[in-house]
């Protein structure tokens, strides 16, 4: 009697999860050499020059900053798991505040421009900023209004004797503020009207009162800038206008959840990068005469750090599968960002501590990717942001 054949574990088999294709997999390996290439040499100038504006140029040559975006205004037309590949394959650079950057261009100011933007809007500023020529900044955040967007004092106040807008107002936190060349900005035009009294404008960042008032210092992401905006008596024309007047509120808080989600991938992606960095060196490392992943204590902790790694990569694929098919999923979309960035935080301060003193150096990176994830927990909406979506979605 024969003895039946058994099927072994393959754990360096290849994984790729079923919403991607094989184009996804050609983009993911160009991306990837683009990061290794362009990007990861200059990662450490960068973090204290600030990316140049010539690497955003180099990604519209590419195409990358187009790759879900329409052909007809100088996308690639792929789908949205394309966007998810780019925000994975970026990490590859090591530079945090690139990747930022990046993302308030493709997926936090772009969208909205596409979704409710006239076509003159589009011709105006989607095509170049998707050919790299133009950068764009998203301004939500105020000194007093952060999470609460309900809070927004940024007044935009509708002059009927030139049918002009007259905005006063200042932004904080703004990512791209110093290098864009137009702010998706969101004003009240109403005050009496709640959430019906908001307005999304398109307000080029040369127009006179618009103030770059000074970059601000941050604990990570020092390769991007950020800046603090004034505005004081800037005039926009009604054609500035983007979407509906009165709609602002709806339409920014539809864009957050696709940028949410872009967030999400961006977290576990890192989180992987530092835990395969650091199982190379656990694995060379030596203590007490053997390697220091040989020992039982971290082993075990690699194990948790990648079970962590695995379900928040597979709840944030299902996710984006529904996002892409139609569905408009907020609540997994609040839990699959809120996971994410966790677990990013917590794999990288793992991470830092088996390195030990090495993870505290700047050499090793590691420091920086501690430093840069932080960040997840509050942009795109904090960690209690996240779990008051959740929470108010069960009716509680």
């Amino acid at each position: 009697m024969s003895t039946p054949e058994v099927t072994r574990p393959d754990h360096a088999g290849k994984r790729r999860h079923f919403i991607f294709s094989d184009e996804h997999e050609q983009l993911r390996e160009t991306i990837r050499r683009f990061a290794l290439n362009e990007i990861r040499p200059h990662a450490e100038e960068w973090e204290e020059t600030t990316f140049p504006d010539s690497i955003i140029r180099r990604m519209g040559e590419l195409g990358l900053l187009g790759l879900d975006k329409p052909v007809e205004y100088g996308g690639q037309g792929g789908d949205y798991y394309s966007a998810l590949v780019l925000a994975e394959e970026i990490v590859h650079g090591e530079s945090g505040g690139l990747a930022m950057g990046v993302a308030v261009q493709t997926d936090m100011a772009m969208p909205p421009i596409l979704a409710f933007g006239t076509e003159q809007q589009k011709q105006q500023w989607l095509a170049p900023a998707i050919a790299g020529e133009r950068i764009l900044c998203l301004g939500i955040t105020e000194p007093d209004a952060g999470s609460d967007v309900s809070g927004i004092k940024t007044r935009a106040v509708h002059d009927p004797a030139t049918d002009e807008y007259v905005i006063n107002g200042s932004k904080t936190y703004i990512t791209n503020g110093h290098r864009a060349d137009v702010i998706v900005l969101v004003t009240k035009t109403d005050p009496q009207a709640g959430y019906d009294g908001f307005t999304l404008f398109l307000v080029p960042m040369d127009l006179p009162g618009v103030i770059r008032e000074r970059k601000l210092e941050k604990l990570g992401m020092h390769a991007s800038d950020t800046a603090l905006l004034a505005f004081q008596d800037v005039r926009v024309p009604a054609s500035a206008v983007l979407g509906e007047v009165g709609k602002g509120f709806y339409h920014i808080m539809w864009e957050l959840q696709g940028e949410r989600l872009i967030g999400a991938a961006g977290s576990v992606a890192s989180a992987q990068l530092v835990f395969d960095k650091t199982l190379r060196y656990a694995r060379e490392r030596e203590a007490f005469g053997r390697p220091i992943g040989k020992f039982q204590v971290m082993r075990h902790r690699f194990a948790e750090m990648a079970t962590k790694i695995e379900l928040a990569r597979n709840m944030v694929y299902t996710t984006a599968w529904r996002f892409q098919n139609g569905e408009y999923p907020v609540r997994e979309i609040s839990m699959a960002k809120l996971n994410a960035a966790r677990i990013a935080v917590e794999v990288a301060d793992d991470c830092l501590q088996i390195h030990g003193g090495a993870g505290y150096m700047r050499e090793y990176g590691i420091e920086r990717a501690w430093r840069d994830l932080r960040l997840n927990r509050i942009g795109a909406g904090t960690d209690e942001v996240m779990l008051e979506v959740i929470g108010r979605s069960y009716g509680v």
